[in-house]
């Protein structure tokens, strides 16, 4: 790309982006916007008829004596009802001893270190993938410890780090394991649904297959971007740094790791024979899976996945002396979602006079109508939807705080159209993925300027977008060929997640 195009690009960008307001901040915006419109439509003529019930939708005035009297007196019941606030909780309390332990920080340095040269690379970038279950662990470790990798084996230290920055932030829609984003997205969907299904649920697994399948199609991409457009264009490092000595585990290191080998083979065991039997205790009714406590309580497995692997660690390696070592860890898990309860608060009222006052559910049915006469398909209609989502993110940074937006609209309309909000909600996170690592907006993006710049002095917005562009543009690629092959072949992105949902005809 021509710099003069690229640094115009930027500006607009970087401009754009700061003149939105604090996420929280629009949230309380958008909720007050919602009320004056439901006042100001209400005036109209204005109905829709709902597809499946047959029943004729029109607007509900907030702004009226009911209308007053719902917001003030749900206000604190739709902030404490909100589906993903407390999936987050729970989710980071067990996240939260993980981290503190030292086990998650451990393993991933195993991992690389241990990983031989011509693999190097691919495990840095696979790895990365990985460490967004706790995302920030992977900014604040492993794309540092990309460049340190790099230097110390003879390469250029930013290819280093964009390769794991690629699998940190570009991946983020990839893995082995489900994440505190993974129920959080699902929460936020699953109130969308509402709008035109109240007993619709969405598992917390929902893009689980796709994810899993992503991970090695991501990590292969972003391996092919480092060796053969990044590492050319970077060539030679010839800055001050040094290389380091890569740390090997120590001796406690290694024990906390044999502690939690231990413990996670016990947990795993018990887990298996609860769910592998028929009659297993971890099945729902007539032995069934999918509708089992185990996927239905999939955030608490990863509470207690996590808390159980943290603790073993930290016995082992005496990074815990005492009980209330572990609590500390819960505490300061909970310390950093001080921002996000307070952007939970006012999204939950957002999401719900959307729900209340009909727009939603009128803009979905009119929007429905208008795209399947259009007559694009599934395809061309998901990759807009990829596009939409992936321009977006340059200029709101948070997954969370888009979906949050962007659900109770889109899901609404796609499931009148036919798809499952599963499907909507898997390609929202395509889009949402492939331009992180381009988005200044991005919430670690300053801390990755400052970390280029360690190697790179004069390395600034620029450096880092067009270093990464490459990733955005191959991760694009490879994810939209994996979403089309998916459709064709008819696959459920997850665990009871299927394509489509019975519209009306």
């Amino acid at each position: 790309m021509n710099n003069k195009y690229l640094a115009r690009f930027l500006n607009i960008v970087e401009k754009g982006g700061n003149a939105l307001p604090h996420p929280a901040t629009l949230f309380a915006l958008f909720a007050l916007l919602v009320v004056l419109l439901s006042g100001f439509l209400s005036l109209f003529d204005i109905h829709a008829l709902h597809p499946r019930t047959g029943e004729m939708i029109e607007p509900v005035n907030l702004l009226s004596k009911h209308g007053i009297g719902r917001i003030l007196e749900q206000m604190v019941t739709n902030f404490t009802g909100f589906a993903p606030l407390g999936t987050v909780l729970v989710a980071m309390l067990g996240i939260g001893i993980a981290e503190s332990s030292g086990f998650i920080a451990t393993v991933l340095r195993l991992l690389v270190t241990s990983a031989p040269k011509r693999l190097l690379t691919f495990v840095i970038v696979f790895s990365a993938i990985l460490s967004n279950t706790a995302s920030e662990v992977g900014y604040v470790l492993l794309v540092p410890l990309g460049a340190i990798i790099f230097l110390a084996v003879g390469r250029h230290p930013l290819a280093g780090m964009a390769a794991a920055f690629a699998g940190v932030s570009g991946g983020y829609s990839a893995n082995l394991l489900l994440g505190t984003i993974d129920p959080l997205l699902a929460g936020l969907s699953e109130e969308a649904a509402h709008i035109i299904d109240p007993e619709y649920m969405v598992n917390p697994a929902a893009n689980f297959y796709f994810m899993v399948v992503s991970t090695f199609f991501i990590a292969i991409a972003g391996t092919w971007v480092t060796e053969k457009i990044i590492v050319p264009r970077l060539g030679v490092y010839e800055g001050d740094e040094k290389p380091e000595e890569l740390r090997k585990l120590n001796y406690y290191e290694k024990r906390g790791l044999k502690f939690s080998i231990v413990a996670g083979a016990a947990l795993t065991a018990f887990i298996l024979i609860g769910i592998l039997p028929e009659n297993g205790f971890l099945r729902g009714e007539n032995g069934d899976v999918l509708h089992s406590p185990f996927l239905k309580g999939i955030v608490a497995i990863i509470f207690i996945a996590a808390a159980v692997l943290g603790v073993a660690y930290g016995i082992g390696a005496k990074t815990y002396k005492n009980d209330t070592d572990v609590m500390k860890g819960m505490g300061k898990a909970m310390e950093t979602l001080g921002i996000y309860i307070v952007l939970t608060f006012f999204a939950a009222q957002f999401v719900a006079y959307f729900k209340w006052t009909n727009i939603g559910l009128i803009f979905a049915i009119e929007s429905a109508h208008f795209i399947k006469s259009l007559e694009l398909g599934s395809i061309p209609l998901m990759i807009a939807f990829i596009v939409l989502v992936g321009i977006l993110n340059l200029f709101m940074g948070s997954a969370s705080a888009k979906w949050a937006i962007l659900a109770p609209a889109f899901i609404p309309m796609f499931m009148l159209l036919g798809y499952s909000p599963e499907l909507v909600q898997n390609t929202y996170r395509i889009g949402d993925s492939v331009t992180n690592i381009i988005s200044p907006m991005m919430s670690y993006f300053a801390l990755i300027v400052a970390f280029f710049q360690r190697y790179d002095k004069g390395a600034g917005i620029g450096t880092i977008i067009a270093t990464m562009l490459p990733y955005t543009i191959f991760f694009f690629i490879v994810w939209v060929l994996l979403l089309v092959a998916w459709l064709l072949l008819g696959w459920p992105v997850g665990p009871d997640s299927g394509l489509f949902y019975p519209a009306a005809a």
